[in-house]
C-alpha cells in the first residue's frame, strides 16, 4: 500500500512541475486597485495555498463548535 501512495505522490508532483512548466507566461490579476503581473502557476499556486488555509481555519472552528456543543 505504501508503493500506491508513493506512485500516486509522484504523480501528482509530476502533473503540477508540467503545469508550472508550460504556464510561465506573465498575467495580470486585479483585484480591486490592487493589481499583480506574475506568471499564471504562480498565481494558481498562490490561490491554492489561500484556499488551503481558508479551509484549514474553517474545519478548526467547525470541530471546534462542535466539541463545545457537545453535552458534558
Amino acid at each position: 500500500m505504501r508503493w500506491v501512495h508513493l506512485t500516486a505522490i509522484v504523480l501528482i508532483v509530476a502533473v503540477i512541475v508540467l503545469f508550472c512548466l508550460q504556464n510561465l507566461e506573465l498575467v495580470t490579476m486585479s483585484f480591486l486597485r490592487f493589481s499583480v503581473r506574475a506568471p499564471l502557476a504562480v498565481l494558481a499556486v498562490v490561490a491554492y495555498f489561500l484556499g488551503t488555509m481558508t479551509g484549514a481555519t474553517l474545519l478548526a472552528l467547525v470541530r471546534r463548535s462542535v466539541r463545545g456543543a457537545r453535552p458534558s
